[in-house]
């Protein structure tokens, strides 16, 4: 048996299959984890409060799932490139050097080279062009920020004003910063064609 032959296509079934779990993340819909106790069991406001809290949050929720979402798609994108990156870049020497001289030996030798070094080239295309590094932090930061802000009025109201009312209306503020920031964020990160220009280039 060609030993070429089986590194060529085991290295294209194992760089696909690494692939699906990126794949599954971006076709499938998420689900935000449990926070334990929330608004409705919260001591420090009184039960309307608790229902215009609830109703907030109630309308944030596609907001969050949307960010986890990206999150976990750039995160698993993110490491799989990384990987892929690190390996390619002693297995392309390594097989080069062992690479029969002669060609009519092995086709599959040469073409397990390309295979490598397109495989990568084409992650990190990819990886520069939609981002990925700036979109992972960004969805990361908003979604952590978020729920920080979240437990903190569960749990110190206080820190956020005297009152009820002032509490809330703060709460409210942080949370259309943190949005913007993201929104903002994740504007700045889409790709343009100057970009991939400037990136094949």
């Amino acid at each position: 048996m060609d030993i070429y032959k089986l590194m060529f296509w085991s290295y294209l079934f194992i760089a696909i299959s690494t692939l699906l779990p990126t794949i599954k993340k971006l076709l499938m819909g998420v689900e935000l984890n449990p926070g334990g106790a929330s608004f409705e069991q919260c001591r420090h406001f009184s039960d309307k409060n608790k229902t215009l809290l609830s109703d907030h949050y109630s309308r944030l929720m596609g907001t969050l799932g949307f960010w986890k979402k990206r999150a976990e798609v750039y995160t698993s994108f993110h490491y799989y490139s990384i990987t892929w990156t690190i390996f390619s870049a002693w297995a392309v020497p390594i097989l080069a050097s062992f690479s029969p001289t002669d060609a009519s030996q092995s086709d599959y030798s040469k073409l397990l080279i390309v295979l490598v070094s397109g495989h990568v080239a084409l992650a990190i295309s990819f990886y520069k062009g939609l981002k990925v590094a700036d979109g992972m932090k960004a969805f990361r930061h908003g979604e952590s920020e978020f729920y920080d802000l979240y437990r903190r009025l569960l749990d110190r109201p206080k820190t956020l004003g005297n009152t009820e009312e002032e509490q809330i209306d703060n709460y409210f503020s942080e949370v259309e910063r943190i949005r913007k920031l993201v929104r903002n964020a994740e504007t700045e990160s889409l790709p343009t064609i100057e970009n991939l220009q400037h990136n094949k280039n």
